[in-house]
């Protein structure tokens, strides 16, 4: 044989040998688990996830685990609960193999090799056993109520003992929970009266604000027209808003005693009479209730009422007051600037009188003076005359004694004296600092005349 055909085989085997070591090299998509099982160091089986591994030939081969979901349709029956009531609870899980590196050991070692309907079978069988076991644990009400408590326990339960077999949970749905006595039946319905009971109370509370706000408004209307008005306003809102409250009291009452009453009809009929009995107790103290409290309400509105009414009145006597002594105050202003005004109208006028008369003098004051003085005298002496005009002498008793002196009689001496106590006209023009003039004065006429 030739070198040539030597090295074309030598390379072949080469090629091939090559080929045979790169095909034994596995690749690990990422919706699997790529198992290596056989001589893999002690382990019953290598997981990988991602990645990939070379399978040696003879000592160890490989398989993939799908990690596609598995839908499983858990629809339980008859499964007591705490209360020892049968419910039917369909549920839908949704499972996977975990990537969890304890969890892919253990789907390697108990599902390797079962098919997709073969392991929805074993999860079926785990999903049904920790779901009645869930559902012992709680009462009817927490499990129709409180889904999101009852997925907690599911959810807890479930993935410990999937978790045993290598999957994991995914997702639970729970769709309608039903019960051979129509226990939640008639929860549902209990819950659809109080919301409509609950509606009725939210309607008859707006309808009480708006009759509120109209009687405000009416109220302010009236207030702004007349404030007496206001007070029977303010009256009439008050009784308004005691009604509305009253009627929604009474609504309320109402409304939680029929709760009261379709809640104790449908549980339990066994309780029926017991429930009963609660029932008429629970309205009797809700009457009472009501009745206390529109007592209080008619009590505390009439007072506040009342309170109201004397503010106002009070505030309008005050008012009152004060517009009274607002206007005497203006009124006797008015008056005295009046006077005010008219003397120095009088006084000004005077004044400028007075300028002229002096003006009129030369500028000499004294000489204005004199003017103004005789200007006056017809009343000066007018009022001297009226000095003894108006004396009424009936009758008159002298006692003469003859002891008169220069030849006077008393009778004389009464008469002169009289007259002497008229001020003499020159004395009052010596006063005011003036003379009469001689023809005025008369002749004195001496005492002793002289002998002709």
């Amino acid at each position: 044989m030739s070198p040539f055909f030597i090295i074309v085989i030598a390379i072949v085997v080469g090629f091939i040998l090559v080929m045979s070591l790169i095909a034994r090299y596995k690749r690990c998509p990422s919706d699997k688990i790529l198992v290596v099982y056989g001589n893999t160091g002690g382990s019953s089986a290598k997981c990988i996830h991602g990645g990939g591994a070379f399978i040696w030939p003879v000592i160890q081969d490989y398989a993939y685990l799908s990690l596609i979901p598995i839908s499983i349709e858990a629809n339980l029956t008859n499964a007591l609960s705490r209360q020892n009531i049968r419910v039917d609870v369909p549920c839908r899980f949704t499972v996977g193999i975990s990537t969890d590196a304890d969890s892919m050991n253990n789907a390697a070692e108990r599902l390797l090799g079962l098919t997709s309907d073969q392991i929805q079978e074993l999860a079926r069988d785990i999903l049904f056993g920790q779901l009645r076991l869930v559902i012992a644990t709680m009462s009817i009400e927490e499990i129709n109520s409180d889904r999101d408590k009852f997925l907690e326990y599911v959810s807890t339960n479930v993935e410990a003992e999937l978790k045993k077999i290598g999957l994991k949970l995914i997702n639970v749905n729970v769709t309608d929970i039903k019960d051979e006595s129509g226990y939640i039946e008639a929860l549902g319905k209990e819950a659809a009266a109080k919301a409509i009971n609950e509606a009725k109370v939210s309607v008859a509370e707006q309808d009480k604000i708006g009759e509120i706000g109209k009687a405000e408004a009416e109220r302010d209307t009236r207030i702004r027209t007349s404030q007496a008005n206001a007070t029977a306003v303010e009256g009439e809102n008050a009784a308004k808003i005691a009604i509305a409250n009253s009627d929604a009291g009474r609504r309320e009452k109402e409304a939680e005693a029929m709760k009261i009453a379709v809640t104790a009809e449908k549980v339990q009929q066994a309780k029926a009479l017991q429930e009963s009995y609660i029932a008429e107790q629970k309205a009797e103290e809700a009457r009472a209730t009501r009745e206390r409290a529109t007592q209080q309400a008619n009590v505390i509105v009439m007072q506040e009422i009342e309170k109201q009414r004397k503010i106002i009145e009070a505030q309008a006597e005050a008012e009152k007051i004060r517009e009274n002594a607002r206007g005497e105050a203006d009124a006797i202003f008015a008056k005295m600037e009046a006077e005010a005004k008219g003397l120095y109208e009088i006084l000004t006028k005077q004044a400028e009188g007075y300028d002229k008369m002096v003006e009129a003098a030369g500028g000499d004051p004294k000489s204005a003076y004199q003017l103004l003085l005789i200007e006056k005298l017809p009343e000066l002496i007018k009022t001297q005359v009226e000095a003894v005009k108006g004396i009424k002498i009936d009758k008159i008793t002298v006692w003469d004694g003859a002891n008169g002196k220069d030849g006077k009689t008393s009778t004389a001496n009464f008469i002169s004296g009289l007259m002497k106590s008229v001020p003499p006209l020159n004395d009052l023009f010596h006063q005011a600092g003036m003379n009469l003039p001689d023809y005025l004065k008369g002749k004195e006429t001496p005492e002793n005349p002289p002998v002709a």
